[in-house]
């Protein structure tokens, strides 16, 4: 497949501080890629760079294989929805959709083609001759990403667009995203903070950190084979256990853990004896009447108890560490009970302690 949009040894300086650092990136044609990270790991600036709102110091990007690096970026074939909407307040909702495509001397049935389209796709039409403050903020939302629809761009990029909105809000308009981009098939290049929206939309997601993609995968192999610790701990809610111990033979050892590796599925490197840390996500803990059938059984005392109503999350102490584990909303559990869990080895991630890789 032909890649939509490739970046090639990109870096960006604000003065002597380097933001993007040697980042290479190729998202192919109809892939929806999120930009996944924590406030200043580079992903809004990233994003910001593909649109031609900040100027490269060095390397080179392309959209549908045109070098568009210095080109403006009207020129570059993309369309962009920003997190604060940026509609403009004196025009009703269709002179919004309509103000590119004038400005940029289409005719005048073309224009209203494109915005009846885009209004029937976004479910928008009893809106169109509102003005912005006559809206809610789902609905401002839908007429901003409209804006980009009716330029019948080969890229869109989206910089947070619903991290303003409540959580209800949020949910629903990220399932009808959903639905655009099966609908639509275009390249969406996606950036949040929120683990949920990566998960739930991408294709692939890249975990960004200090201008770096620390890694770029599926949301399948984000969660289940996190490349480092890194994207161990920031994937997951409640994040990823981790306990100190070592590799010895086929078992990893660490206070009152002795885990046999015989599931484990290692990398290329196979196992090595030395320190290393193992990561168990709190869903992963083996509870209930499954706890007899699991390879490593333990005892631990129940310290916390946060009812969520689908889940149940528990707090403990394993080795000295804190250990959440996520139950059935169902489960009857107290404060100072003593809960038998088992650990299958073979669904943990296991880390260099050194390198902070995986093993």
């Amino acid at each position: 497949m032909a890649n939509s949009v490739e970046i090639k040894h990109l870096d960006l300086n604000f003065g002597a501080v380097n933001v993007l650092k040697d980042l290479n990136l190729e998202i192919a044609e109809g892939e929806f890629l999120v930009l996944l990270g924590s406030s200043g790991c580079g992903k809004s600036t990233l994003l910001n760079c593909i649109a031609g709102l900040l100027e490269v110091s060095d390397g080179q990007i392309f959209i549908k294989g045109n070098n568009v690096t210095w080109a403006e970026p009207s020129d570059r074939g993309i369309g962009m929805v920003f997190q604060s909407y940026a509609l403009y307040p004196q025009m009703t909702v269709r002179g919004n959709l309509s103000f590119g495509l004038k400005n940029a001397k289409f005719p005048k049935a073309e224009i209203e083609k494109r915005i009846a389209e885009a209004a029937d796709i976004l479910q928008i039409q009893p809106l169109l001759d509102r003005k912005p403050a006559a809206l809610s903020g789902g609905q401002r939302q839908r007429v901003a990403i409209g804006r980009a629809l009716v330029r019948d761009v080969d890229v869109f990029l989206f910089d947070e667009p619903l991290s303003n909105l409540d959580a209800k809000l949020r949910a629903d308009l990220r399932v009808e995203l959903k639905r655009l981009h099966n609908q639509l098939e275009n390249t969406m290049i996606y950036v949040t903070h929120d683990q949920v929206e990566a998960m739930t939309l991408a294709d692939r997601i890249a975990i960004m950190k200090g201008g770096k993609i620390m890694q770029l995968g599926s949301p399948d192999e984000i969660y289940n084979r996190p490349e480092n610790i890194y994207v161990a701990d920031f994937i997951g809610s409640p994040s990823m256990n981790f306990f100190d111990g070592e590799v010895v033979g086929n078992h990893f050892k660490g206070g009152d853990l002795d885990l046999p590796l015989d599931g484990y599925t290692f990398g290329p490197g196979g196992a090595v004896d030395g320190k290393a840390v193992i990561g168990i996500r709190p869903e992963h803990i083996i509870t209930g009447e499954l706890v007899a059938g699991a390879p490593v059984k333990l005892e631990v005392p129940v310290e916390l108890v946060e009812p969520m109503g689908s889940d149940t999350l528990v707090y403990g102490t394993l080795n000295g560490q804190a250990l959440r584990i996520r139950m059935d909303g169902q489960a009857r559990v107290s404060l100072g009970d003593s809960l038998p869990i088992g650990i299958d080895p073979s669904r943990a991630s296991l880390f260099d302690k050194a390198s902070e890789l995986r093993l």
